[in-house]
């Protein structure tokens, strides 16, 4: 049914209890801040609204609500680059060197150890986050690729279903990009740029095995984060009680962003490492084929600017602009 060991991923999870601690740590920092700044501007709503009549003092809660909670989430748009270089890369980084039978410290050490082992492979990070946002671009295409195939099948009324198909497609493949990070640290790989190419070639030559397991890791995924929801929706309601003006929708808002702390925190790692486990054994002892590279330098302009910046990587010891260029347009 699929290829990964549920058992194999949970004593990754333990094994790295230290970062699990620090995701936590992080990812409930975010939702705190996002309730307290949502409370507040429905505080400053809700005194401003007492200039006018009820429902302009609903308005105004609203807003101030509203306001609050898009600062936050503004704040974390700008901050996520290094959310990917501190949090997701140190995780993977960890999980790899477990995988290939290695060691790790415990404790604050570990987290040290991960973040001196993605400095080593990427640089900084917008270094990191560039070089993602082409590979993100790049899995797009090699979906794009897989679902033409999919579509001359001959399966009856497989066209009218098409539709779903694809949409689970593009949310199944949410973790590929972490995926293909690690390949350049289980390599040990001194240019992240040509790792990359590496392994988007060997994901494509591996897409049927790659998006099987995907598929299934999605919907368990969702299903646990769907759980969480159902089970924060008390909590969330009693928050939203407390808040000046009773905002209506907050119970709702409240929930989706414990459910999605739960999910960035705990349900993602355990995902992750069930994936790193699939490609690191469909992939083993492969060479990337030509045939596949060829396809992807026809359809995906990331894959192609990848192998120029890979061209262009001169190691870490010199300043490089190129790699921390905007990635561009797929």
């Amino acid at each position: 049914m699929w290829d990964f060991s549920i058992g194999k991923a949970m004593s990754l999870m333990a094994q790295t209890a230290p970062f699990l601690v620090f995701r936590a740590i992080v990812y409930f920092g975010i939702t705190a801040a996002l309730v307290i700044a949502t409370g507040t501007g429905a505080g400053v709503g809700w005194g401003i609204g007492a200039f006018g009549d009820e429902e302009f003092r609903a308005q105004s809660t609203a807003w101030g609500a509203f306001g609050g909670f898009g600062l936050v989430a503004g704040v974390l748009f700008f901050l996520r680059d290094y959310l990917l270089y501190i949090v997701k890369a140190g995780h993977i980084a960890v999980m790899v060197e477990l995988l290939e039978g290695g060691q790790i410290p415990g404790g604050k050490g570990q987290i040290a150890h991960a973040r001196a082992v993605v400095t080593e492979r990427f640089g900084q990070a917008s270094t990191l986050f560039a070089l993602d946002q082409l590979i993100k671009g790049v899995i797009g295409a090699i979906t794009g690729l897989v679902q033409g195939l999919l579509s001359i099948l001959p399966i009856p009324g497989l066209d009218r279903i098409m539709g779903i198909v694809r949409a689970y497609l593009r949310m199944a493949v949410g973790l590929v990009d972490e995926v293909i990070l690690a390949h350049a640290i289980r390599t040990r790989s001194q240019n992240p740029w040509a790792s990359a190419r590496e392994a988007l070639v060997l994901y494509g030559q591996n897409a049927r095995p790659m998006l099987v397991n995907a598929a299934w890791l999605t919907a368990i995924v969702y299903l646990l984060a769907f759980v969480v929801f159902i089970l924060m929706l008390a909590p969330a309601a009693a928050v939203v009680y407390l808040m000046p003006g009773a905002w209506s929708a907050g119970g709702l808002v409240f929930a989706l962003v414990f459910a999605w702390a739960v999910k960035a925190a705990l349900i993602e790692p355990f995902a992750l490492a069930c994936l790193l486990q699939v490609y690191f054994k469909v992939t083993e002892g492969q060479t990337p084929n030509p045939e596949w590279e060829a396809k992807l330098e026809r359809a995906s302009d990331k894959f192609r600017k990848l192998g120029e910046r890979a061209m262009g990587w001169a190691g870490l010891g010199r300043t490089r602009a190129d790699a921390t260029a905007p990635a561009g347009d797929a």
